[in-house]
């Protein structure tokens, strides 16, 4: 049986963190603190490509703005 997080065809949330990484949330699960709701309640394939979308760097912030040597 799968679980909340591998159903295809349940509702699920996009979350954002302090440092830009993002997370689909099965819908109707408690937000866990410090993720923020960016899209809500919205079909897996969605909310997929909402991520795809928009996390373009998968750095976390504190990483992205650093060069390397």
């Amino acid at each position: 049986m799968p679980g909340p997080f591998d159903e295809e065809t349940g509702l699920f949330k996009v979350l954002v963190n302090d440092e830009g990484q993002y997370s689909l949330w099965p819908a109707g699960t408690a937000v866990p603190g410090g993720w923020l709701v960016r899209l809500d309640d919205a079909r897996r394939d969605d909310c997929v490509a909402y991520v795809e979308e928009h996390w373009t760097d998968m750095r976390p912030r504190g990483l992205a703005g650093s060069h390397d040597a």
